[in-house]
């Protein structure tokens, strides 16, 4: 019996093959944005249903501020979530990507 094809029930010759692997790669975006106006990329990356980790250390921190606001009001009307990830870098995902673990800060650690 060959498992890879099942029996032709339609009248136009169509199989009824369903492929089990129909999950798509998920590109994980990485942006250092520099000024507040470089988030809306990072929304229309959300947006596309691809996670994207955000780095502020090239932001000022009055502007780091409002870009984690706004991606926090983003990832909120996505159904996605906002992690952070290290020292002024996050991960933002939409709803299609979950995200497992935590990690946790080093304090006062002078091997790093």
């Amino acid at each position: 019996m060959d498992l890879d094809r099942e029996p032709n029930n339609n009248a136009k010759g169509k199989s009824n093959i369903v492929s089990l692997h129909t999950q798509k790669n998920i590109r994980l975006i990485l942006i250092e944005p520099r000024v507040f106006e470089e988030t809306q990329e990072i929304a229309d990356n959300l947006k596309s249903h691809r996670p994207v980790v955000v780095n502020l250390h090239r932001v000022r921190r009055d502007q780091a501020k409002r870009v984690i606001d706004f991606l926090s009001g983003t990832v909120y009307a996505l159904g996605g979530s906002i992690q952070r990830v290290g020292d002024h870098i996050f991960i933002c995902t939409p709803a299609n990507v979950d995200v497992q673990g935590t990690i946790t800060e080093i304090m006062n650690d002078d091997t790093f």
